[in-house]
């Protein structure tokens, strides 16, 4: 089974070179792929540097968004298959092969992640912290805080057909949008296995770490759309740590062996 990868990025070479590594070690690679630079730094060298990896392009000469640029990756991909990356997650070597074999009797598949805290130690990035992501998947819990991570999971391009792209209104959320959608009208498989590394930091850069007024008012936008009601806006690590979210929390294999994904850029 062929697949696209399909990865937005804007001013992260080091941390996409990284991903690329991670992605030429699979046991199964990709046919194509994707990355869309939002107007960020050039990432063309990375192209010379993974020649095994068929690398497409797109450069945007503005800035228009993280879910435009999804949006416009999945759009050129050709193949009917798509995995979802962020440009500074990393894949543990048969994450895509375990994805395709989930895939078989199901439209959309996402596995369990660790999240890790990285430390750049000269172009390398170091783990200092890490910690499972993985909790019980029901549609109608889905509804009260989202436990999709979209870095890695897998979907059938024909769901698009069904409900349509990414939502830029929503910004933050479009992930937990796009589950939603797509748990209503078709088959959705949690993969016990925690084979994303999942780059966070609760003091960093990552969109996911702040809470904005503008940050609220596409949050309210996603309640209002799909009929959540109040949506929590506490801190994410606070949160996982509260006893509703403990309860849902579930075993998951772990197969990262700790490290570092020394790319070809240094």
């Amino acid at each position: 089974m062929n697949y696209s990868i399909v990865i937005a990025t804007y001013n992260r070479l080091v941390e996409l070179a990284e991903l690329l590594e991670s992605i030429v070690r699979q046991s199964v690679r990709p046919k194509e792929v994707i990355i869309v630079n939002d107007a960020g730094e050039s990432v063309e060298v990375l192209s010379e540097l993974y020649p095994e990896l068929s690398i497409k392009i797109t450069s945007f000469l503005e800035n228009k968004g993280h879910v435009e640029a999804r949006n416009t990756g999945v759009r050129q991909a050709a193949e009917d298959i798509i995995m979802l990356c962020d440009d500074d997650d990393l894949l543990t070597e048969n994450h895509a092969a375990t994805m395709l074999k989930a895939l078989r009797d199901a439209d959309l598949v996402y596995s369990d992640v660790e999240i890790v805290e990285f430390q750049r130690v000269g172009s390398v990035r170091v783990p200092v912290n890490r910690r499972t992501f993985a909790y019980l998947y029901d549609h109608s819990l889905m509804r009260r805080f989202s436990t999709y991570v979209p870095s890695g999971s897998m979907y059938k391009k024909k769901l698009h057909e069904e409900i349509g792209f990414f939502d830029k209104s929503v910004h933050n959320y479009w992930d937990w949008d796009f589950m939603l959608r797509a748990a209503s009208c078709c088959r959705v498989k949690r993969v016990p296995v925690a084979g994303v590394l999942y780059a966070f930091s609760a003091g960093g850069d990552n969109q996911s770490a702040s809470m904005s007024e503008q940050r609220k008012t596409y949050l309210d936008r996603l309640s209002k759309k799909h009929n959540l009601g109040e949506l929590p806006t506490k801190n994410f690590f606070l949160l996982l740590e509260e006893p509703e979210m403990k309860a849902l929390e579930q075993n998951t294999l772990r197969v990262w062996n700790g490290a570092p994904f020394r790319s070809r850029l240094i």
